[in-house]
């Protein structure tokens, strides 16, 4: 992981100034002398900017993301706790921890700080970015705020605009946060209630009742507690909770939320109109939190679209596991 630390300033689409920046990346490969042999990967909600940590095989040579052809490169977040700046970081205007007053941001800007890394390392055009989920939004961002800048763009699992079921899910997240008193402690120990019960409701959203009702079943009828589903619930709770914060948990869901290709651009089928990118959509049949009927819509409205879909018994994190679906159709459309 390398650190860009940035000085000049940074404004958010919202009006917040940050004095100053860390900004954490990761990179494969070697740019070449044009500077246009790039994979930019943009991460998902929890995740970093270590491709081989939370996508693996898909990073290497002879994989999709070839280190003997391309540059591979993945910024973390703006409001994210793996070494960008965070609402746990230090706010250099009050010496402490932002906790809870970290500002709202929107997707605009995580563009805006890749943008600030691109230019650092001199690259002058993105041969291919890609990204699921909340990745997806900047991806497609990305492919609006700088038309010009990208070649191809891949769209899995995604949308165009935050759906009220989407917000819904990362609102009662936020309900089980705020209900755990010590959210509001300014402890860094705080919340921890608060995004372990978060994470289950989540997990409902990114799974499908199939996948729960085969992998959690139980065998003992004469069970009348203790059940499987209950301790895997418990389990994937405990799991973010050692490895991630609540008030980026908190912020970043609202930053989801907040996402819309149509604000101040007209409508959204303005701003995919936009978009001169050679575009892959790809949607997950058994994705209930992005229905495929989502990837379909920017497909069909963008200049030069396609859409593919692939089966996963996973549902929405279907694009983590079903790495050779992904590959496959990557291959196909343009590497």
């Amino acid at each position: 992981m390398k650190i860009l630390k940035y000085n000049n300033g940074f404004t958010t689409e919202s009006g917040y100034k940050f004095s100053e920046l860390e900004i954490a990346y990761d990179t494969w490969g070697t740019l070449n002398e044009n500077a246009d042999n790039v994979i930019w990967v943009c991460h998902a909600l929890t995740a970093n900017s270590d491709i081989t940590a939370w996508w693996p095989g898909m990073v290497g040579e002879g994989l999709a993301f070839d280190t003997s052809k391309y540059f591979t490169i993945c910024v973390n977040i703006l409001g994210s706790c793996y070494g960008t700046t965070g609402p746990l970081s230090v706010n250099p205007e009050t010496g402490e921890p932002w906790f809870n007053d970290f500002p709202l941001i929107t997707v605009r800007d995580l563009v805006m700080v890749h943008e600030i890394v691109r230019k650092h390392l001199g690259i002058k055009r993105i041969y291919l970015i890609i990204g699921s989920s909340i990745g997806g939004y900047q991806a497609l961002e990305y492919s609006i705020m700088f038309p010009d800048m990208i070649k191809h763009l891949v769209f899995i699992a995604s949308s165009a605009k935050q759906s009220p079921w989407a917000i819904a899910f990362n609102e009662a997240q936020r309900l089980a946060i705020e209900a755990d008193p010590t959210f509001f402690s300014r402890d860094p120990e705080g919340g921890k209630k608060g995004l372990r019960a978060a994470r289950s409701i989540g997990m409902l959203s990114y799974r499908t009742p199939y996948a729960y009702n085969t992998t959690q079943a139980e065998t003992d009828d004469e069970k009348i507690s203790s059940f499987r589903a209950s301790s895997y619930q418990d389990y994937q709770g405990d799991k973010l909770v050692k490895r991630f914060n609540v008030w980026s948990y908190y912020r970043l869901t609202q930053l989801a939320d907040s996402h819309n290709i149509g604000r101040g651009r007209g409508s959204v089928l303005k701003a995919l109109s936009g978009i001169k990118s050679e575009t892959l959509c790809i949607g997950i049949r058994s994705d209930i939190l992005y229905p495929v009927s989502e990837q379909k819509f920017v497909a069909e409205n963008v200049a030069d679209g396609q859409y593919e879909e692939i089966d996963s018994f996973y549902g929405h994190d279907g694009f983590l596991i079903e790495t050779k679906q992904v590959t496959d159709l990557l291959k196909k459309f343009c590497l």
